[in-house]
């Protein structure tokens, strides 16, 4: 199997599955609280299953973002989120172009 068709399984399993928080956590190395507090803040929404919250692979790579930024520019939760959101905005553009072979 090839890098990218492993890529598209393990996005696959975790869409039906989901991370748990304890996954999540150890997947982007930051500690449980952290992704708490962003959930409170309402900077990541998990969905439910029974009493555990369950995060999407997509999710994962937000927490490795928000968490990298408020590292390197030592930034506020808030606006570390707000430069994801735009990430993410660019990056479905581009898979727009890509598709529309634009790019």
């Amino acid at each position: 199997m090839s890098g990218s068709l492993t890529a598209i399984a393990i996005d696959a399993i975790l869409e039906e599955h989901g991370l748990t928080l304890r996954q999540l956590a150890a997947l982007a190395a930051v500690d449980h609280e952290w992704i708490s507090h962003h959930v409170a803040e309402g900077l990541l929404t998990p969905s439910r299953h029974g009493e555990e919250w369950r995060f999407s692979s997509a999710t994962l790579l937000r927490v490795k973002r928000i968490a990298a930024i408020e590292r390197q520019f030592e930034a506020i939760p808030e606006l570390a989120a707000l430069v994801a959101d735009m990430q993410e905005e660019i990056d479905d553009l581009r898979r727009r172009l890509r598709r529309a072979g634009l790019e």
